[in-house]
This record gives C-alpha cells, structure tokens and sequence, in this order.
C-alpha cells in the first residue's frame, strides 16, 4: 500500500492528479468516498457510507505509476455526482436501469436521501462545482499528452460487486472491457486487448452489459489520437466483498497482473 493515495485533502481539492511519463492515463472517476457536510446531512446513515464505491481502485491500480502512468482520482463520491455521467443527465442506456448524474437510489435498492431528492438547481450546482473539474483535468491532461505522444491511451477504471442484480443477473465476469462498441479506440487497440483477455485465460466479456460510460464514449476519438476503454471489474476478483474497506496486497496481487498485460498489450497497439 502507498501512503500517497490517503494523504489528507486541502479543503478546495476536487481530484488529485499524478503526472507520468508514458502516453497512459488511468481515470478513477468513482473511487471517491467523501460527501460534503451539507449534502450528507440530506441523506440516509446507509447512503452516507457510500457502499457503491469502485472499492480499492487506486490500490488497485498503484502498479501503473510505476510503469510511468499517468494518474486521476476524485475526491467526492458518486453520490455527490456522477462523473461518468453526461452534465445534462441523459441516460447511458436508454430502456435499462441505471443509476442517474445525482443518484437518488442505491445499487442494493435503498434511498440515498431521506427526504427530498435534489431539485434541477442543486443539480446543475453540483455539476459545476463538483463535476466539472475533474473533466477539466481530464480535457487539459490528455491534450497535453497528445501533443507530447501523438496518440494516448485512456484507461477508465472501475469495479462493482460481482453480483448486483440491479443491473444484471448471475455473477459478473472478472474482466469487463468496455469500447463504445469499438467505437473509442482503434481495433488495433481493441483487438490486442481482446487477445491478451483470452490468453490470461480468466472470465472476460467485451461490449457487455458495460460497454464504457461517458468518460469512455466522450473523449475516446482514436481519429484524433484519444484511444478510451473502461475496465470494469468484479471486486470479489481482487478483494473480499463482504469486507471491501480492507485491502489484501497478496488477494489483489494476480488481478494486477493481467492488468498490467492489458495496459501493456494496449500501449503497444497505439
């Protein structure tokens, strides 16, 4: 574990960003935990626990510094607003359930709030004091990577519970990639990811029931040298969900080698 991801926040902090040296962005937008004083009061004790958390990503995902990965992660939870969600809240899958830009409902079904749910107003303030600096880093970071590299590759990592009934039956597959339908990279990239998914040989699905977010459908334009995948994986794959607040270097250890194959195998297909 690296003591740098829990350093304590300076009170106007919305994300934190560690530069890297590789034409790689990995993206965290739903690993933040943390609900202003004011918005947590609106909520239920369960919904102020943030359980939908992407648990342990930046854990996770820690290796990537060290092959010289760029790095983003947010500071507030997917409750305070959803950054893998449009600004104007238009659905992700139209005719399936999904959670919304402010989520009112938690995956496991409770309310988030108490009372009232956010109005349009609290919305749009949300949207433009919690939302838009992350995506400002994200736009201002893989500019100045692609006039440094040319193409670059953006990595949006995610997890779930691997059983969430919410959003689909049975267990999820460890391995989720997600490419717009082949539409935010290159199939050179998609192609070798795929390949290296089968030669891991663990459970994977690609375009799934998770075929990237907005993140990955918005900046993902391989024309213009901006290749975009979401990793969404099943947490029992590198954590205990009954316990998913403890990380297991050791539990995590064989996931953080097939992604690391991934990164590796995309990077060389750019």
């Amino acid at each position: 574990m690296n003591d740098r991801w829990w350093s304590p926040w300076q009170p106007d902090e919305h994300y934190r960003y560690w530069p890297g040296s590789i034409p790689l962005l990995v993206s965290l937008p739903h690993d933040g935990r943390e609900i202003p004083a004011a918005i947590a009061d609106a909520m239920t004790p369960a919904a102020r626990h943030s359980p939908d958390t992407d648990w342990q990503v930046a854990h996770l995902y820690d290796f990537a510094r060290a092959i010289g990965a760029h790095l983003l992660r947010p500071r507030w939870s997917r409750y305070v607003v959803d950054l893998n969600r449009p600004p104007d809240g238009a659905a992700l899958y139209p005719g399936r359930r999904e959670t919304g830009l402010c989520p009112t409902q938690m995956f496991e079904g409770g309310p988030v709030y108490a009372g009232e749910t956010p109005d349009a107003s609290e919305v749009a303030a949300r949207v433009d004091r919690y939302w838009r600096p992350y995506h400002e880093a994200l736009r201002r970071t893989l500019t100045a990577m692609c006039a440094l590299h040319g193409s670059v590759l953006l990595w949006e990592g995610h997890s779930i519970r691997s059983r969430c009934s919410m959003f689909f039956d049975g267990r999820l597959p460890d391995y989720n990639l997600g490419t717009a339908e082949g539409q935010s990279c290159s199939p050179a990239v998609r192609m070798a990811l795929v390949a290296a998914l089968a030669q891991a040989g663990v459970s994977h699905v690609v375009d799934g029931r998770f075929k990237g977010g907005y993140i990955t459908r918005h900046y993902g334009q391989p024309q213009r040298g901006v290749h975009a995948v979401q990793m969404e994986m099943a947490q029992d794959s590198y954590l205990d969900e009954a316990d998913p607040e403890r990380w297991n270097p050791r539990r995590a250890e064989p996931a953080q080698r097939v992604l690391e194959r991934l990164l590796v195998a995309a990077l060389a297909a750019l």
